[in-house]
């Protein structure tokens, strides 16, 4: 399922390394073709286009008035989440809200010369979007994720949309929005959802940015309307890779990459190892793990296409491959973490040490992405 390659398999690695690469090619013409037109009808048509393409993607035929989820209905699916889900959301918000706290921007003056007084005023938006995927990627911290930060910057008004079987699939995403005090949601995904917080609807305002990851419709469709609005990134599938040597445990290690695999079948986890015993360990626990998951065609099919254990001969080498790579994850667990990671030029987050895990950190501790929700 995960394949090991060894230090001398040098063109079987590249060929793998390739491979991963090609994950991030630019959006192709005609799905921007296809999205661009969505946009134009749901410009055009407004509520209709939105129920239009609900059904037509969805199979579900929504009332206009039902288009926006009444409060009572949300407080009524929040009751079904499970109440220990509930303890760990409260307390995912408490602590991402007091990182968020320390990444305030406040307005400031200078005095260049006699007289001249220049300076800047930060002032919160007025409106944010944010878009929480359904199916596959369906996770209630993407709520926390993103709502935190604009209520920290000071946003008054925050929009969401989501696929319309979302919240009955995963009331825990329900239970995120009302523990941050969000009812302003609309039962409506894809590049659609995106048109509408660009442009507005009769139903729904438009925004002044839009956060939040989704699919490539929904990647393409933030592409388009980037300038109309403001968008936090036009994010391509995600992404692990873990450096660890003699010194990590298999079944830790193992976990990690399984827990990255299974958002879907384009994400990639990648071990990058110079311990050869570990790197057969940590094959042997992929296999022995994914037996017990739910989602274990996902991951399979994640881990065959995207997934690699690669053997290297020092720390050097490894440094290399990320820098290469440019993960949007990377883990370190090895012996002296940060002399590692001093060589590490181009990763989007690190994590240091076996207790410090990815997942972890993007449900629990920040928003990895650079956002602001401030405007100067």
């Amino acid at each position: 399922m995960i394949e090991v390659i060894r230090c001398d398999e040098i063109e079987r690695r590249a060929r793998k390394l390739a491979r991963i690469a090609s994950r991030n090619v630019a959006l192709d013409s005609e799905l921007m073709e296809a999205v661009a037109k969505i946009i134009a009808d749901v410009r055009k048509r407004g509520d209709a286009a939105l129920i239009d393409y609900t059904e037509r993607f969805d199979g579900v035929r929504l009332e206009l008035d039902k288009l926006r989820i009444p409060e009572q209905e949300l407080r009524g699916v929040a009751a079904r989440a499970d109440r220990t889900v509930v303890e760990a959301l409260r307390e995912a918000i408490k602590r991402v809200r007091e990182f968020h706290e320390h990444e305030r921007v406040e307005s400031w003056e200078i005095e260049t010369a006699e007289g001249v007084r220049m300076g800047q005023r930060i002032m919160p938006l007025d409106s944010a979007g944010l878009y929480v995927p359904g199916g596959k990627a369906s996770y209630p911290s993407s709520v926390v994720m993103n709502v935190v930060p604009a209520e920290v910057a000071g946003v008054k008004r925050i929009a969401v949309t989501t696929p319309p079987r979302t919240l009955a699939e995963n009331p825990a995403v329900a239970a995120a929005l009302l523990e941050l005090n969000v009812t302003e949601v609309y039962a409506v995904g894809g590049a659609q959802a995106i048109a509408a917080l660009a442009y507005g609807t009769e139903s729904l305002r438009r925004v002044d940015k839009i956060t939040g990851p989704g699919n490539k419709y929904v990647a393409a469709a933030k592409k388009i309307v980037f300038g109309t609005v403001g968008i936090d990134s036009i994010a391509g599938p995600s992404e692990v890779i873990v450096i660890a040597d003699e010194t990590a445990r298999d079944d830790f290690v193992a976990a990690d990459l399984l827990a990255q695999a299974e958002h879907d079948e384009e994400a990639s986890a990648v071990l990058i190892t110079t311990s050869e015993a570990l790197a057969f360990d940590v094959a042997a626990q992929v296999e022995q793990q994914t037996r017990k998951l739910s989602r274990r065609d996902v991951i399979e099919k994640s881990l065959t296409e995207f997934g690699a254990i690669i053997v290297v001969s020092d720390m050097e080498d490894a440094c290399e491959l990320v820098n290469e790579l440019a993960p949007e994850h990377l883990e370190i667990i090895t012996r002296d973490e940060e002399s590692v990671a001093a060589r590490v030029r181009h990763a989007g987050a690190i994590f240091f040490g076996a207790h410090t895990l990815d997942a972890h950190a993007r449900s629990v501790l920040i928003r990895l992405e650079e956002d602001s929700m401030n405007s100067n």
